[in-house]
């Protein structure tokens, strides 16, 4: 049997075939490069190329490398351009997600493992966010993610689809051969990055009276391994004949913009330009994760949740990828 990665060429995707890989997994990317590069593809990993609209091209793909469970990471992620374009968001990451569902439903295949996001949340009562708190996305990007989590549900109850719904808080960090090579890159840790190396001209921090201790905007960082790791955990827990089940994934530690900006000039040693702003409408205090049910009842423990750690991984990926992938 086979783990099928859709949205396996890009930042998240690729790390969890590298990891899923390590574990010994038959694995089969669908990409079609509209975001992923190809120089984050395994030579152990089958590739099929197509649109995740191309029912019947998954139908294929599933049943002719034997598909049993189906990791989703093929949806546009910038909250911004969600606002700005509600439709490539609706499209995409909506109607995207019911194509493989429908694929996966006629092929015979029973086994989903979400990417979700924190987004579902919108601005939280309570911090750490629980699984119980309240849904209430603010932007089409969050809005899109729930719509998927609930077709899900309805997925469950009338065709016993197995699932996993996983919502992460901040994916950075990388390994030796995966990272970010967002274009453009919209993530707060390689901008920093950037302006380090001298590829930005200075960092905006945007507010610095928010009810946090140094002012700025506190966020839940989470290794990109760990989050490939959790899917992995993810896939164990379907395979044993459990209940579907939602998950956040997150550190359960907060670090502002400032401890993030601070971090990464120690690490690299670098200096440069931070300009301090007025707020950005939308940004809330404090977003950190509960993983408390995570680490429960999938035994999820993230390993690399210090974000010196992050940061110093990130910054070896960016020095031995100074051009991205080159793809």
């Amino acid at each position: 049997m086979s783990v099928m990665v859709v949205g396996g060429a890009g930042y998240i995707g690729s790390v969890a075939v590298e990891r899923l890989l390590a574990a010994g997994e038959s694995v089969v990317v669908y990409d079609n490069f509209s975001t992923g590069n190809r120089g984050a593809l395994s030579q152990e990993a089958a590739l099929v190329e197509g649109n995740i609209h191309d029912t019947a091209k998954l139908i294929d793909a599933m049943q002719s490398h034997q598909v049993d469970t189906v990791m989703h990471f093929a949806a546009y992620i910038e909250v911004g351009e969600s606002v700005k374009n509600p439709i490539k968001y609706f499209e995409n990451n909506v109607m995207g997600a019911q194509s493989v569902l429908k694929a996966m439903h006629d092929a015979g295949v029973n086994q989903f493992i979400f990417s979700s996001t924190a987004a579902v949340y919108g601005m939280p009562d309570e911090v750490p966010i629980t699984e119980d708190a309240a849904i209430g996305p603010i932007n089409p990007y969050g809005l899109s993610k729930r719509m998927v989590e609930e077709m899900l549900e309805w997925h469950g109850k009338a065709y016993g689809l197995n699932h996993v719904i996983l919502r992460y808080f901040n994916a950075c960090g990388a390994t030796q051969a995966h990272g970010e090579a967002h274009d453009p890159e919209s993530h707060l840790i390689p901008n920093i990055l950037f302006a380090a190396s001298g590829k930005r001209e200075k960092i905006m921090v945007f507010g610095d009276d928010y009810d946090t201790p140094d002012g700025t905007c506190v966020r839940d960082y989470i290794h990109v391994e760990d989050l490939a790791d959790a899917h992995i955990k993810a896939m164990e827990y379907l395979r044993s004949g459990n209940e579907s089940i939602t998950v956040n994934l997150g550190n359960s530690i907060g670090n502002s913009v400032l401890e993030v900006i601070e971090t990464v000039k120690a690490v690299t040693g670098k200096d440069f330009t931070v300009e301090h702003h007025d707020r950005r409408s939308g940004d809330a205090d404090k977003l950190v994760a509960s993983s408390e049910k995570a680490q429960r009842v999938l035994g999820w423990t993230p390993k690399k949740g210090d974000i010196r750690t992050i940061v110093e991984d990130a910054w070896h990926f960016m020095q031995s990828h100074p051009h991205g992938y080159e793809d």
